[in-house]
């Protein structure tokens, strides 16, 4: 997975000369595809947090109470480009009017909060070294990967024609024939065979036997 250098204080790392952070969120939705690597150069220069605020003023970095300390952000600079060349780093994302990160703008060394052209320590040693550096302030929506509409197909549902089914055959069942004699008027009406009643014949004398 491709790597990309950012700002530790854009992840919402309190690296900020005041204690704080500038915690971008954007940067949430570049995890997904890249690999983040922060980093900090006035951490990485050694300097406290919190610590005095410093400027870019005629080419070198002065706090505010009038210390030089551009050896120090000189020296975080060739760590950052160090770090990009060993884990082939070619896009980075930092913070912008920091002395050492910022790659659009910059304080103009007054520390009245006027902001004019140009680069941090870092940025330029990227930059000058083929890196592409970028601020939070940029569009950055390209480093997304275009998401490719789901094409939707087609379903087409092939007409049976009806199959012609044959009529079954009508079976008739043939009635049960209700005939009976003029002696046979006893029957049950539960739908059970009739009982029939056999005639006694005239003079007919049960005879016992002899034992």
């Amino acid at each position: 997975m491709e790597k990309i250098l950012v700002s530790a204080c854009l992840l919402g790392e309190n690296t900020r000369y005041d204690g704080k952070n500038n915690y971008f969120p954007f940067i949430e939705k570049l995890r997904v595809h890249y690999d983040i690597v922060p980093f900090c150069p006035e951490v990485e220069a050694g300097l406290s947090i919190p610590r005095v605020p410093a400027e870019i003023s005629h080419g070198s970095v002065i706090t505010k109470d009038g210390k030089d300390v551009t050896k120090l952000y000189n020296a975080a600079a060739e760590k950052a480009l160090q770090l990009c060349r060993l884990l082939n780093i070619k896009t980075a994302i930092l913070k912008d009017r920091s002395p050492a990160c910022g790659p659009r703008n910059i304080h103009d060394g007054s520390f009245n909060g006027n902001v004019i052209e140009g680069h941090g320590i870092t940025a330029h040693y990227l930059i000058k070294n083929g890196v592409k550096v970028y601020c939070e302030t940029d569009n950055l929506s390209f480093l997304l990967p275009e998401e490719k509409p789901v094409e939707k197909k087609e379903v087409t549902v092939e007409k049976k024609e009806p199959i012609e089914r044959k009529e079954p055959r009508k079976t008739f069942k043939k009635p049960y024939k209700k005939t009976f004699s003029k002696d046979h008027k006893d029957f049950k009406k539960d739908g059970k065979k009739p009982f029939h009643k056999f005639p006694k014949k005239k003079n007919f004398r049960r005879v016992k036997k002899d034992v």
